[in-house]
């Protein structure tokens, strides 16, 4: 099989012990992630050929964290090497009442600073069976770069898929909204959430439940010409207590999952990309949306017992999940 390529910058991530705060912190655990090489990694672990496309610094860091992402089955040829510096997030994990919180120390990073030179997408692109990129990867570099990459997949016929994933401290709505709007145009894939959608694509709807939001995604369908529109939705009861659950409207079929109640969670970064890449595998296996929006949400739900910005789970696990009755028992 032809490997999906994932498009955007891999940081590394510095928290403090679960439950310390920022600014008492005397150490920090570290791993690396980005939306789209936490999508790569999770298709990768269920067995999709996954390829990570970014530029990362020449020196050690950038070597440390192609290693760990071609430990997890990653296709790493991809990889761009060059710049001074790797993106830095820093993470303090919320707990009970306190949301978590996130500082990131990311400006001038070899990706941010990478020129449409830097990238030739006929090779990079050549052979490959989808596109995926999020709304982070305009707003942290330079959109054409992202224009030129979408031109190739259209004119090869190559599937897009995005993920609006809006975060408010890179860019204002303003900014974003226009940018979004045309690269999103014609996508496979869409993936938003309610806010999102209104917020930068100004697609609103009325009523309540699922009728809602099927009407949110046949409008989001019909305005922007994507085949599939997946919307994501969490009921935060506390930090670590929240309800997941997500709607996939596939080639005019509209279906809704159940919702889980993922409780003492042991880390909810990575939650929307691991549901990202259960889709994709749901596509690439030729499921029916049913089918395909259960495995997807119970990759989100588990993801948020999983350390790391990354789902590392096979696919079967997903599946034992997806046809449980959320009854956990101990395997032996």
């Amino acid at each position: 099989m032809s490997a999906i390529c994932c498009f955007g910058e891999i940081m590394l991530r510095l928290s403090p012990p679960a439950g310390e705060r920022l600014v008492r912190a005397r150490g920090f655990d570290a791993v690396y992630g980005g939306a789209e090489a936490n999508v790569a990694a999770a298709l990768a672990g269920f067995g999709c050929p996954a390829a990570v496309v970014t530029k990362l610094p020449a020196g050690e860091l950038g070597s440390a964290c192609v290693s760990v992402l071609g430990s997890l089955g990653v296709d790493c040829s991809r990889i761009v090497r060059g710049g001074e510096r790797m993106g830095l997030y820093f993470l303090e994990k919320g707990a009970s009442l306190r949301p978590s919180k996130v500082i990131y120390d990311r400006r001038n990073s070899a990706f941010a600073c990478s020129m449409r030179e830097d990238w030739d997408w006929e090779a990079i692109l050549g052979g490959a069976s989808g596109f995926f990129f999020t709304g982070i990867t305009p707003a942290v570099s330079d959109p054409a770069i992202l224009e030129d990459a979408l031109a190739v997949c259209r004119r090869e016929g190559i599937p897009v898929s995005c993920d609006l994933n809006y975060r408010p401290t890179l860019w204002s709505p303003e900014k974003a909204g226009p940018v979004m709007r045309s690269l999103v145009d014609g996508v496979d894939l869409l993936v938003a959430n309610e806010e999102h959608a209104a917020l930068l694509l100004g697609v609103t709807a009325e009523g309540e439940g699922a009728d809602r939001h099927e009407s949110l995604c046949r409008t989001l369908a019909e305005r922007y010409r994507a085949n599939r529109v997946a919307m994501t939705f969490r009921e935060s009861l506390s930090a670590d207590d929240n309800i997941v659950s997500a709607c996939l409207f596939d080639c005019g079929t509209f279906v809704s999952s159940k919702p889980y109640r993922v409780t003492g969670i042991v880390d909810r970064v990575g939650g929307g990309d691991a549901f990202t890449a259960g889709l994709l595998w749901g596509f690439r296996c030729g499921w029916d949306p049913q089918r395909t929006v259960d495995f997807a949400v119970a990759a989100n739900a588990l993801k948020h017992s999983i350390p790391g910005d990354m789902l590392i789970a096979t696919a079967e696990e997903v599946e034992r999940l997806a046809s449980s009755d959320g009854t956990v028992r101990m395997i032996r």
